[in-house]
């Protein structure tokens, strides 16, 4: 639980709001006591989101879903008003905890997993028996109750071969629970759901995830494509899990014979299921909701049923809630500097100025250091300019942790910051991989990381609030290759090479292109000669190539092979390939090949022109790689943070306000879609090699 923010509503429909229980891209999870006393869960859905035809049907549609699905292991829902302008439904609030919290703390006895399995496989069957499949099954979606689990989140249900109601090409799930047919853009029916619970009970029993941890592209190539990793599973688990994760959605049990097959045996009471401590913590947690004391009063008396925007003349005012296990005493907001200005000519008194504090998390003297320097000049530019303006209602600061590009040393940076109260958000770590250890400090500190440049991130996403990336993945780089194909230079006949030494890089580039319209032409690991494929390409009259490597060495033998097979056409591939190793190995062979990267160049760009003269001057070079980007970034924080109340911003109002706003930067526009990934559309630029260098061509919707 947390404390209500200035921002949130004190009632929703006949139910008054005590706490918040969690925030998501799509809404708010409130803590809320009806008119006759009885404790509820209410999901609140964003105003901005319900406009949205699309969200509103998805929102009908879990709520309808959710009722229809009855039993004694899912949380029923009370009550809903999907036709407000926020809509919202409530279910039975279940104080227990999740089933990731307490898996995370390491596995669980086989027969605590055995008898979790059975009834949320009884859950699933009764998810089934309603028509429905329910497409998101993972430990983040289970409270555990004293007498057995819950299955809750019907917000990506759907009927059974029902059509998407979310974005095109859009990955419904979680990678590392998804199943192969659902990752490989397939109709999911209830076979997912069981292919997910062989997942959750592999993860319980050994405390790893079967197709392991790293970018989701990773996973779910490993999910496609590679057997799960069983070690370690109990002997007498092993042939159900095994069957639940076939690769061939047919070859499944299906939920009800799951049930069957792990049902407890003769003499086993009702609560040898329970994981160690559980009935503690569900005692702390129920008498931390119990303990709630009384809201300030107000000057004014509240409307009775409002959700929505805040009243402007309204003083800002803070709640003190009892929340956690340990009855730890939460105080909303981060704490502030304060200077006093008076306004020029007017002779008024002075008005307080609050100095916000934003982190930089930086390799600054290691392997990675010209990217953390990079982050630092434009973030230092960034902060100057915010301070200079004469109307800014608050200053900012900038503090700096470097880590050298050391793991143990990003920890312990990522410690100090969230340590600090002063610093309201993180930008950072700049390497090129976010480690799912620092999202989890930066997580259990509720305090938002903004991360610029890194290409992937070992951190399950969709079960972070704080984590805000502004760029695209390198997994979403071909969307940009394939437009140039399709739009900028046509292509009919594309030859894809797929580099056999780098198998998870390729195939998420391949992912993006529909077998049936290309060849693919495959290059094992073990050998360095591109020039059979080249060839072969050459002779089938292909209009381009498609290069699905990482790899910036083998990238040169391609185009080197490319160029002596005699091969004109286009020649594209994606941002790692683009570096020194490619364009000095490569060497005239590499002109003319286009790059989809995720940074842009601001001497390129008309809206950074001012920016780069100011870092020349300042500087004495051009901006570096992401300085543009990590300048963007503070002016991202610094909106979000005009959007809070006047006393102070709040981190985890922050860190949700970062992907509900809309920010004009130099580079490009900033803004998320409603799953809180970043709108690729404005950020996704490409770049040919001309005469040695990657010239900027612009984003790829406007090549």
């Amino acid at each position: 639980m947390r404390p209500l923010t200035p921002d949130d509503p004190r009632t929703v429909g006949a139910h008054r709001v005590l706490a918040r229980l969690g925030a998501g891209g799509m809404g708010v999870v409130y803590l809320a006591r009806t008119s006759g006393g009885q404790l509820v869960a209410v999901k609140v859905i964003r105003a901005e989101h319900a406009a949205d035809p699309g969200f509103r049907a998805r929102f009908r549609r879990e709520a309808e879903a959710a009722r229809r699905v009855t039993g004694p292991w899912v949380v029923p829902v009370t009550d809903a008003d999907t036709e407000a302008r926020e809509p919202w439904l409530t279910t039975v609030f279940e104080p227990g905890p999740s089933l990731a919290e307490v898996a995370a703390e390491g596995p669980l006895p086989p027969a605590t997993v055995r008898a979790l399995g059975a009834r949320l496989a009884d859950a699933l069957d009764a998810v089934h028996g309603a028509g429905l499949v329910h497409r998101d099954v993972k430990p983040a979606n289970v409270l555990l109750a004293l007498d057995g689990p819950r299955l809750i989140d019907f917000g990506i249900a759907r009927h059974e071969g029902a059509t998407a109601l979310t974005e095109p090409d859009a990955l419904i799930g979680t990678p590392g629970y998804l199943a192969p047919e659902q990752a490989s853009g397939e109709r999911a029916g209830p076979a997912c759901d069981v292919f997910a619970l062989g997942c959750v009970l592999a993860y319980t029993a050994t405390g790893r995830r079967p197709f392991g941890d790293g970018g989701a592209a990773s996973v779910l190539f490993r999910t496609v494509h590679e057997p799960p990793d069983l070690h370690g599973l109990p002997s007498a688990l092993l042939p159900l899990v095994e069957a639940c994760l076939a690769k061939d959605p047919a070859a499944r049990p299906t939920a009800r014979e799951v049930a069957r097959l792990l049902a407890a045996p003769p003499g086993e009471g009702p609560d040898a299921w329970a994981p160690p401590g559980l009935s503690a913590l569900i005692a702390a947690r129920s008498a931390a909701a119990l303990d709630i004391p009384a809201l300030p009063a107000r000057s004014a008396p509240e409307p009775p049923t409002v959700v929505g925007e805040p009243t402007p003349s309204r003083p800002a005012r803070r709640t003190v809630l009892i929340a956690g296990t340990a009855s730890a005493l939460l105080a909303g907001g981060a704490a502030a500097a304060w200077t006093t200005a008076r306004r020029p000519g007017t002779g008024a008194a002075p008005r307080a100025v609050p100095t916000h504090t934003i982190g930089l998390h930086a390799d600054l003297t290691g392997p990675g250091r010209s990217a953390g320097l990079a982050h630092r000049r434009g973030m230092r530019l960034a902060v100057d300019d915010h301070n200079a303006r004469p109307d800014t209602p608050f200053r900012l600061a900038l503090r700096t942790e470097d880590d050298a590009g050391d793991p143990a040393r990003a920890l312990r940076a990522a410690d100090r910051l969230a340590a600090d109260p002063k610093v309201l958000a993180v930008v950072g770590p700049t390497a090129d991989v976010v480690a799912a250890s620092v999202v989890d400090r930066y997580e259990k500190a509720d305090l938002a990381q903004v991360v610029v440049a890194a290409r992937s991130t070992t951190a399950e996403t969709s079960a972070t609030k704080t984590l805000c990336v502004t760029r695209p993945y390198d997994s979403s780089l071909s969307i940009g290759i394939v437009s140039y194909l399709t739009r900028t230079r046509r292509a009919v006949r594309v030859a894809v090479v797929e580099d056999g030494a780098d198998p998870e890089g390729a195939w998420a580039i391949m992912g993006h292109f529909e077998r049936a319209e290309v060849t693919v032409h495959s290059v094992a690991a073990g050998t360095d000669d591109f020039g059979p494929a080249a060839r072969t390409v050459v002779a089938g009259r292909a209009d381009a190539v498609v290069l699905a490597s990482t790899s910036p060495t083998r990238g040169a033998r391609c185009a080197a092979a490319l160029a002596a097979a005699g091969f004109t056409g286009s020649r594209v591939s994606t941002g790692p390939v683009l570096a020194p190793a490619f364009l000095s190995g490569a060497g005239e062979a590499a002109e003319g090949w286009v790059f989809s990267q995720a940074y842009s160049d601001p001497a390129a760009v008309p809206a950074a022109k001012a920016f780069t003269a100011a870092y020349r001057k300042r500087f004495g070079s051009a901006p570096g790689r992401w300085a543009a980007e990590a300048y963007d970034a503070v002016g991202l924080i610094a909106d979000a943070a005009g959007s809070t109340s006047a006393t102070g911003a709040e981190r985890e109002g922050i860190a949700q306000r970062l992907f509900r706003t809309t920010h004009p930067g130099i580079t490009r526009t900033v803004s998320f879609y409603a799953s809180r990934q970043v709108r690729y559309e404005t950020g996704i630029y490409l770049y040919r090699v001309e005469h040695g260098r990657a010239r900027f061509l612009g984003p790829y919707t406007k090549v």
